[in-house]
């Protein structure tokens, strides 16, 4: 396997370790090959919400098994999961399953340029939308992680048509677009910059572009892949109180099965294939496994009081590793929502890609390293976030702040 992993951040290059080897993983909690014990605050990249190897969630997956792993035709299970999102997130109207956040993103792409009959598209740099080459524009996630520019094999054909702007800056969104008169289809970006760290918006700029692509004639995007039903039961969208017209959507939907979603206003996903003309299918679309995982897991979000945990918790734990930090006589910013963290090694505050990469990265690595010996699992990348869980108990949250105090205390010496 090009460099011993299935995916590239996997491989800790990042933080000039070894990659750790996974045998197994229950509640907060994972396992390597050797029998090591961590705190795993990556949560397979956000999808175990509900902690890892959830009872309900395995329970209802062993009883769909008997049924079988994939049908290729419709199935109840897809109207079910399709109700609960489209009840929950505000811009659904309709949605459609794939089965990856790369595919839905895709899909949105091809969908935002028929419906307006425009071409160009804005993304914000650091935002990750998938490995499509269309979005393979100062993207984050592992491009950022492994200093890549532009991927190599990606056509500037393809390219040429998305516009890059830095994320909360909407002087530059109003550029773009005066640059641009009538030629860009929409603007799509995570609401919570999620794969440059962790960058939340400022004060009205969602609202700023949901004005603006009014204004323009052009579409709004909430890549929801990692923020959906994490900051809240109907996504960043429902918690800031700005409605989208499209919306991608992934793993918490999943239940940590593979999963990916797309969905809007009817008017636009009514031209989807084969209600409309916009062609996009897939053998494994809607998966009676996935949708299984993906059902019980929003059942159990949707219990009074789950994010309200989420939130507390998530909040002791920043805020202990942002003291623990600046008592041994460091630079740093941190901040969290609902159960989705992140930390910058240098002055805040951070507000977009340009000053997330004045992070030190390298100090980063070596916390990353002195953690794992700490029995500490963070994702292997200063330009990832953080993800806590309904199973992280306080015992969990303490012995991490222990384990961040010492490793801060060790490295300043």
């Amino acid at each position: 396997m090009p460099g011993g992993v299935s995916s590239p951040v996997r491989a800790f290059k990042s933080v000039n370790g070894d990659p750790i080897v996974f045998d197994r993983v229950k509640g907060p909690y994972a396992w390597d090959i050797d029998g090591n014990r961590f705190i795993d605050y990556v949560g397979s990249w956000g999808p175990a919400i509900c902690g890892h190897s959830h009872p309900e969630v395995i329970a209802s997956l062993q009883e769909a098994l008997e049924k079988g792993t994939s049908f290729g035709a419709p199935c109840e299970l897809e109207n079910k999961l399709a109700e609960m999102v489209i009840e929950a997130v505000p811009s659904v109207e309709m949605v459609r399953f794939v089965n990856s956040g790369t595919e839905a993103c895709m899909a949105v792409l091809r969908l935002m340029r028929a419906f307006t009959g425009r071409d160009k598209l804005i993304k914000f740099e650091g935002c990750y939308h998938g490995h499509a080459d269309m979005f393979l524009v100062k993207a984050g996630s592992g491009v950022a992680t492994l200093g890549l520019p532009d991927s190599p094999g990606v056509p500037r054909s393809t390219t040429s048509n998305t516009l890059t702007a830095p994320f909360n800056d909407l002087e530059a969104v109003k550029e773009l677009f005066a640059e641009n008169p009538d030629a860009i289809s929409g603007v799509i970006l995570e609401p919570i910059v999620g794969n440059a760290g962790f960058i939340p918006p400022e004060p009205g700029f969602l609202e700023g572009l949901r004005e603006l692509t009014k204004e323009n004639g052009a579409l709004l995007v909430f890549d929801e892949v990692m923020t959906g039903f994490r900051i809240s039961y109907g996504g960043a969208q429902k918690r800031f109180g700005v409605t989208p017209d499209l919306t991608t959507m992934g793993k918490v939907i999943g239940g940590g099965l593979p999963v990916g979603a797309y969905g809007g206003r009817k008017e636009i996903m009514s031209m989807v294939a084969p209600a409309g003309p916009v062609y996009q299918a897939g053998t494994l679309s809607g998966n009676p496994l996935a949708m299984t995982a993906g059902i019980k897991t929003l059942e159990i979000l949707k219990q009074e009081g789950t994010y309200e945990r989420l939130e507390n918790m998530t909040t002791k734990l920043i805020n202990g590793i942002c003291d623990s930090a600046k008592q041994s006589g460091l630079a740093i910013t941190g901040s969290s929502i609902s159960g989705m963290f992140g930390f910058y090694l240098c002055e805040g505050p951070v507000r977009n890609f340009e000053e997330a990469k004045q992070a030190d990265s390298d100090y980063f690595g070596r916390l990353h390293r002195a953690m794992l010996q700490k029995g500490i699992y963070l994702a292997p990348s200063a330009f990832e976030a953080g993800f806590t869980s309904l199973a992280h108990s306080e015992d969990d949250i303490d012995m991490t702040l222990q384990a961040f105090n010492e490793c801060f205390n060790e490295l300043s010496s």
